[in-house]
């Protein structure tokens, strides 16, 4: 679903990343870990197409149509949709009207999908004025669940959440990515096998992998990728020895791969 090849990008005139290089397939959700100030968040909106990150080197090809330079609506309309850390306040737009915008005519009960987030209550005021942080993740979620992207980018989900919206939160994210209800009777196999929906969230907490079927996990370090295996090894290890093993991956260490455990 997702190419990235040998991508450069510079933010204000100053490198950011430095030649990523990542696929994620059609139904497979890939987790990104890293210090802030890595680069994770400049690939989330380089993906989604923001002015201001400058793509020097490289190709991103989405559903196999190469995006690269595609305007940000272009992008929105082939079926990439993001959820930010910190969305902007729009006074004057109802968030009711921005989800009617993004089902794009698409026939919805807006108002039972704005249940399912505990959000109806919510609708008709203007998009994030006066929300708190985890009233502006549900408005996110719910603009998602109208616009039905197939390929999700979340940046930091868990932000500004508390521990009951952290479930709400992450109950309808995996929603989202699996196409199924979190509560489904299905084996993870299956539910992984019927997936279309992929996704990318950068997480630096975790606390996300507690809801979401996670199949790959990368760290970011100095705008590189690097420290490939399962997602929950990865953030054992962080939480046992920092990022130090990073710098070694980069250099051509052979302990790059923090754990030769199979992603299954």
């Amino acid at each position: 679903m997702l190419e990235i090849r040998d991508l450069h990008v510079s933010v204000r005139g100053t490198p950011v990343l430095r030649g990523i290089d990542l696929t994620i397939e059609s139904g497979e959700t890939f987790i990104l870990f890293g210090p802030n100030g890595s680069g994770k968040t400049t690939l989330l909106m380089t993906l989604m197409g923001f002015s201001g990150y400058e793509v020097t080197r490289g190709s991103i090809v989405f559903g196999g149509r190469d995006i690269t330079h595609a305007p940000m609506h272009e992008r929105a309309r082939l079926g990439i949709g993001m959820s930010f850390q910190r969305p902007p306040t729009i006074h004057g737009l109802p968030t009711r009207r921005m989800v009617e915008l993004c089902a794009r005519g698409r026939e919805m009960d807006i108002a039972e999908m704005a249940k399912k987030v505990h959000f109806d209550a919510f609708l008709d005021r203007d998009v994030n004025a006066g929300f708190s942080g985890g009233e502006i993740k549900r408005s996110e979620l719910l603009q998602l669940m109208a616009q039905q992207p197939q390929l999700l980018l979340f940046d930091e989900p868990e932000s500004g959440v508390d521990l009951e919206n952290m479930a709400l939160v992450g109950h309808t994210v995996r929603e989202l990515l699996d196409g199924v209800p979190a509560c489904c009777s299905a084996t993870l196999q299956e539910q992984r096998r019927n997936r279309t929906t992929s996704g990318l969230i950068i997480t630096h907490t975790g606390h996300i992998l507690e809801y979401v079927n996670a199949d790959r996990g990368q760290v970011m370090y100095h705008g590189k990728l690097c420290c490939e295996a399962r997602p929950r090894v990865i953030l054992d290890h962080i939480a046992n020895h920092g990022y130090q093993e990073c710098l070694r991956c980069l250099a051509g260490d052979s302990y790059g791969k923090i754990m030769e455990a199979p992603l299954v």
